[in-house]
């Protein structure tokens, strides 16, 4: 995969967390397509700070209690466990009120109930990723939690690197593949022999609840056309677009879905523009995925007047400028992923390997209806559950094809 440059977000400090300022330091020496190069690059100043257990900061998932499940596991890491975790962003920041926020959020439970000490880095472009994880290395955490997509090449390549440090990838899954470095096709496994002893993926299947996500925007829509907005074409976006897209025609057969890739997770303003151009070919539902770009999306309809649809978290809570918009959200409960894995690090059970959240184990879901809980029919409700079903069953395909 190609490196991507990434712009940094300031970090801002959340209610309730006593961030305390980590002086730089100089550091010691980085299942589909790779996804398109970003073309804006800004200069290298990344931000790091560091906390103590804090405070929850805001509302908690609508899913406390689900615990995500495991496939077979391979090879347990053997790193003693400390208390010290460093989160380390590619692009969008902490404050994007959706996935970066839900990543830090579990962090900071496992933090409070374990009591473990806290650090995050967000990076400014891609040549900071790697200089990112040497710093928590250097500042003494013995497990680093990537977050994203554009994070794959280098938190592989640093677990190789730091072999006695723990590491947990969001949204990534290695499996081998010609001439790639640490895991080529020579391989049988990436982590029990490819060099990656010490990487737990976390992974969601979006595609499940974004299908359900489009059978409330294909019930919901007048006009019979909906949109997506969304950031990157990786894989985890493509999974939700996709689900939306078919759920959105298991809803109504004759829906038109209409969608528009950005390229960038942290351009609101572009989101909003994107929306509002789907909007204007007749889109009454829109879709907004992808850090602020789109929640910029989320924005461009509430103020064209039509219908939204969230991301990632419960957005109604976290992005309430949508608020009156928004129908729900697809959520993947990052947070829960998250510190279901810093769990496991406390219990001294963690293992290399997959990690998947889905409808079935509570993993991914959708948001309550809120404002709209009256104007969305019982009929349509009752399609939804249907959907549910089929989809845990096996009987209803997403569409999604790795």
């Amino acid at each position: 995969m190609k490196s991507i440059a990434v712009k940094t977000m300031t970090l801002s400090a959340m209610a309730g967390v006593a961030l305390l300022l980590v002086a730089c330091s100089t550091p010691a020496a980085a299942p589909t397509a790779a996804p398109p190069k970003a073309t804006a690059s800004v200069p290298s100043t990344a931000t790091a700070l560091a906390t103590k257990p804090p405070e929850p900061t805001s509302a908690p998932s609508t899913n406390p209690t689900s615990t995500a499940t495991a496939a077979p596991m391979k090879a347990v890491a053997t790193t003693p466990v400390k208390s010290r975790v460093g989160l380390v962003t590619d692009q969008g920041g902490i404050n994007d009120k959706s996935f970066n926020q839900a990543a830090w959020e579990g962090v900071q439970k496992a933090a409070q109930e374990f009591g473990f000490e806290t650090q995050v880095i967000e990076a400014t472009q891609s040549e900071d990723l790697a200089k990112n994880v040497d710093k928590l290395v250097a500042d003494k955490c013995d497990v680093v939690v990537s977050v994203g997509y554009l994070m794959a090449d280098v938190t592989a390549a640093k677990a190789v690197q730091y072999p006695n440090t723990r590491f947990a990838i969001i949204d990534v899954a290695y499996t081998p593949t010609k001439g790639a470095t640490p895991c080529d096709e020579s391989k049988k496994d990436c982590y029990t022999d490819g060099g990656l002893k010490n990487v737990t993926s976390l992974l969601f299947q979006e595609d499940e609840v974004g299908f359900l996500a489009g059978v409330v925007a294909g019930g919901m829509t007048q006009t019979g056309v909906v949109a997506s907005v969304g950031s990157m074409e990786i894989p985890p976006v493509v999974r939700f677009i996709t689900g939306y897209q078919n759920g959105a025609l298991f809803a109504r057969s004759n829906v038109k879905a209409i969608n528009s890739y950005l390229g960038h997770f942290d351009r609101p303003d572009e989101g909003k523009a994107a929306a509002i151009k789907l909007i204007d070919q007749q889109a009454d539902v829109v879709f907004g995925l992808g850090g602020t770009t789109g929640n910029g999306a989320l924005l461009g309809a509430k103020e064209k007047g039509v219908m939204a649809i969230g991301v990632d978290m419960d957005q109604y809570l976290t992005l309430p400028e949508a608020r009156t918009s928004l129908l729900t959200s697809a959520m993947k409960n990052v947070d829960v992923a998250v510190y279901s894995y810093l769990k496991a690090v406390n219990g001294h059970t963690a293992a290399a390997g997959v990690v998947t959240s889905n409808l079935r184990n509570g993993g991914v879901g959708l948001a309550p209806f809120h404002d709209w809980e009256d104007r969305v029919p019982a009929s349509l409700k009752a399609k939804v559950k249907e959907a549910t079903e089929g989809l845990l069953s096996g009987k209803i395909p997403t569409g999604y094809q790795p």
